[in-house]
């Protein structure tokens, strides 16, 4: 069979477009490196991706994740910006000594992320902030508000309208944790509550890679991890408690900020998104067709909001 020749051409046209997309992507995938530094004893492990001398934005994870979870976005900013994201104390690839060797509060996760800016040489960045990565970075931004150019937001909660219902169970924890903490730490560790944090209320169930639960699962069982977790969260309604103060650093300071929120978020409501226009007017925020991880289903939509937001940012520094 004869192939027209406009027919071959464009197929020809098509095959190299592939190609030099297949080559970006790869080139971009390159770019992030993965390191482990010292950090008063502990191996603290980062991601590394962008020029070192391109804006930096520091990529704060949530529960029971890693900096894995900012994984699908990072080759999309490789480009222009220069990204770091870290494993706290007790998740991923960092340090993970138990309670009785490292006392497991959120003052002190920031504190030793804080120390890793200082000695990355980190003294501006845009914060992005998910889930656990709320309490860390603005306990970091109350600490140098002068580092912090702007905040990005994704379902990370300051404010008390974004605790869905299911927040009454983990209030009673706080309130009795010796009665409550084998039914908190087995809702900690069991697949079904790790596979729906992903899920949540989504129509889509389709769209979202199980390897993301079982591997938070296989994280989420290793010896001492529950322990760990658990007395975290015991410190987690020292949050709830900042929340005044968090919200009067964003009414004083009133930073460039950007909200993006998975709708499908079964701890997280919509109500807590809204809420930062409350303390910053001119927030931009964003209800996403996607659950607590957002990026699970809108990672494209996500790096589009944030390349555009960096971009008048960074023109408007200019």
């Amino acid at each position: 069979m004869n192939i027209p020749a406009t027919l071959t051409l464009a197929a020809a046209l098509a095959c190299t477009t592939v190609q030099a997309s297949a080559q970006d992507l790869r080139s971009s995938r390159r770019s992030i490196s993965y390191h482990t530094i010292d950090i008063g004893g502990l191996n603290i492990f980062y991601r590394e991706a962008g020029p070192a001398d391109a804006p930096t934005v520091l990529l704060l994870h949530g529960f029971p994740s890693s900096s894995r979870m900012w994984e699908p976005l990072l080759p999309l900013l490789a480009d222009k910006y220069h990204l770091i994201a870290p494993d706290y104390p007790g998740f991923g690839n960092s340090s993970a000594p138990p309670p009785s060797d490292f006392n497991y509060t959120f003052d002190n996760i920031a504190g030793v992320m804080g120390e890793l800016t200082n000695k990355l040489g980190l003294t501006n960045y845009v914060l992005f902030m998910q889930d656990y990565g709320g309490p860390v970075g603005f306990r970091m931004a109350l600490a140098h508000p002068e580092r912090v150019r702007a905040i990005m937001i994704q379902n990370a909660v300051s404010h008390e309208q974004g605790l869905s219902p299911l927040w009454e169970a983990r209030r009673r924890y706080w309130a009795d944790p010796a009665h409550e903490l084998e039914a908190l730490k087995a809702n900690f560790t069991s697949l079904a509550a790790t596979r729906q944090r992903h899920l949540g209320s989504s129509p889509h169930p389709e769209r979202y890679d199980p390897d993301s639960w079982t591997d938070e699962y296989a994280f989420l069982t290793r010896p001492g991890e529950a322990d760990i977790q658990t007395t975290l969260f015991l410190d987690y309604r020292t949050n709830v408690a900042s929340y005044p103060k968090w919200q009067e650093w964003l009414r004083k300071t009133r930073p460039p900020t950007l909200v993006v929120w998975g709708k499908y978020d079964p701890s997280f409501a919509v109500a807590g998104a809204l809420a930062y226009r409350d303390d910053v007017p001119d927030a931009e925020v964003h209800i996403l067709e996607a659950g607590h991880f957002a990026l699970d289903e809108a990672t494209d939509e996500i790096a589009t909001l944030v390349r555009d937001f960096l971009a008048r940012l960074d023109r408007h520094k200019g």
